[in-house]
């Protein structure tokens, strides 16, 4: 049986004190002033990584493509459905995968093979902004080669240079981004 001074001590070590709460509170505000910036640096990158993959998968789709069917192939931003037009301004848009060459960015005659969404949290650019990526029946694209700029948020970003023959390669230099 418990007396009164057993419970007594039992229930003042039950407890946390005032002082033990204040201690660990700040301790969870110090973690959490470190924690924060670096989750969204970590995050800035990780958008830019997924970016990179999202454009060398839809290059190297196009490209696989092309030599497959023994045709030219296009790649070129659009703006949303019905994918009827190419926007050469702004590749930030969903990437469609087009069977023909997407002259003048209209897209009425083509046949649409594959749509890349956008996760529109970067931006990207492309050097040769007048024009879809083009793959001749060989997999090159000669005379199309150029560089695309990926900016994300807190100045990450990435390149990715396609060159003549139609392969890509990524650096990790961070572009001019604003």
């Amino acid at each position: 049986m418990r007396t009164r001074e057993d419970a007594q001590r039992y229930h003042r070590r039950a407890g946390f004190t005032l002082i033990e709460l204040l201690v660990t509170l700040t301790v969870v505000v110090i973690m959490a002033t470190v924690a924060v910036p670096s989750y969204q640096a970590f995050s800035a990158r990780n958008e830019v990584a997924a970016e990179v993959m999202r454009i060398k998968t839809a290059l190297a789709m196009a490209r696989n493509t092309a030599i497959t069917r023994r045709a030219t192939i296009s790649v070129c931003a659009s703006p949303g459905p019905p994918y009827d037009t190419c926007a050469f301004d702004n590749w930030s848009h969903d990437w469609v995968i087009i069977e023909g060459r997407a002259t003048s960015g209209n897209l009425s005659g083509d046949t649409i093979l594959r749509v890349m969404e956008s996760s529109g949290d970067v931006d990207v650019a492309f050097s040769r902004s007048d024009r879809p990526v083009r793959y001749d029946n060989m997999g090159r694209t000669s005379g199309h080669n150029g560089t695309f700029e990926i900016c994300g948020t807190f100045e990450e970003g990435a390149s990715i240079v396609v060159s003549n023959y139609g392969r890509t390669r990524a650096t990790i230099e961070s572009p001019r981004c604003d």
